[in-house]
């Protein structure tokens, strides 16, 4: 039996079809304990050393993912003050990122707790620069800049326009399409997204197969788990779930296999576990791993369950984490 606790940003938005509650349920189906800690309940002080308030769900407990969430949302798990170091590992599925979080998890890694992903892991591919970097990967003409002129110059030699969005953000908001000959437009769109996250902007070669859609990859620790399509809604540019895109099967081709492949070793090497990868036009436009989603989507379109595989791959990545933590 392992203990895992699970940082959310809040309880009240956790949804049944998120990857989080999947996982949650059959963590807990499979003979292990879960503690649910909210970005604020996590403490530190005289006499409660580095703790936590967690909502306590233990081992073998038969809930599906619409009765977690509503437990968790209604308090109806016992709540209890916990040490983080009795955890076996904490994994961070808080989305924006927190650096308050990050901070508390940092202290418990030096405590001997894993945190999955790492905090420095998070920092580095949460944001859209990392992608940018890879020249071995197969990605849109990308621009990471608060520079306006920098933004300015770049725009002019894109003949299909540019996509405008935030370094660190998420869900498709303060995302904007800027079509060619439009500077008045520009720089509106650079304004707004100045206003999320780092104030760093992404200035990305719009791709004109985004009318296709756009595929979403479940990687799991250095393969792909599944993929599916997610289609834009009418009017629409963003292909996000949340922005009113459809989830739809598909398969991969050779080339976007290809391009899963070169992208894998960066993920592997920056310690990632669990990520969601973006494709459009058998090209990378987007690394997804503060808080990757798509499970349920894979599994609804394939008729495969894939939760028993991450659980599985989540224990064994925890084990390896202490195994390699170096002695005090």
């Amino acid at each position: 039996m392992m203990r895992l606790g699970l940082a959310i940003t809040r309880a009240a938005v956790v949804e049944p079809t998120w990857t989080t509650a999947l996982v949650a349920c059959t963590w807990l189906r499979e003979g292990h304990a879960l503690r649910v800690i909210e970005s604020w309940d996590f403490e530190l002080g005289p006499g409660v050393g580095l703790s936590a308030r967690a909502h306590c769900f233990d081992p073998g407990r038969g809930l599906t993912p619409a009765e977690f969430c509503r437990a968790i949302r209604e308090r109806a798990a016992p709540r209890r003050l916990i040490q983080l170091s009795d955890l076996d590992g904490l994994w961070l599925r808080t989305n924006p990122l927190n650096t308050a979080v990050l901070t508390f998890a940092a202290a418990a890694a030096m405590a001997g707790v894993p945190a999955i992903p790492s905090p420095s892991t998070l920092l580095l591919t949460a944001h859209k620069s990392f992608v940018a970097g890879l020249a071995d990967v197969p990605h849109p003409a990308t621009l990471v800049t608060r520079s306006r002129a920098a933004i300015h110059a770049f725009y002019e030699g894109q003949a299909d326009g540019v996509v405008l969005k935030p370094a660190r953000g998420s869900g498709g908001r303060g995302v904007h399409r800027v079509g060619p000959r439009r500077l008045t437009e520009l720089d509106r769109a650079i304004d707004q997204v100045r206003t999320h996250g780092d104030a760093y902007v992404v200035a990305q070669r719009y791709l004109p197969q985004a009318i296709e859609g756009e595929k979403r990859v479940v990687w799991l620790d250095g393969r792909v788990l599944g993929v599916y399509l997610r289609e834009r809604a009418s009017g629409e540019f963003r292909h996000n779930l949340s922005q009113g895109g459809q989830p739809r099967a598909c398969t991969l081709t050779l080339a976007e296999h290809a391009a899963c492949q070169a992208l894998s070793p960066h993920l592997v090497r920056a310690g990632v576990w669990l990520a969601g990868v973006d494709l459009i036009g058998q090209q990378v436009v987007e690394v997804n791993t503060l808080n990757p989603g798509g499970l349920h989507w894979v599994q609804a379109l394939s008729a495969r369950d894939h939760t028993k595989e991450v659980v599985d791959s989540l224990a064994s990545w925890i084990k390896g984490s202490t195994a390699d933590e170096p002695a005090a």
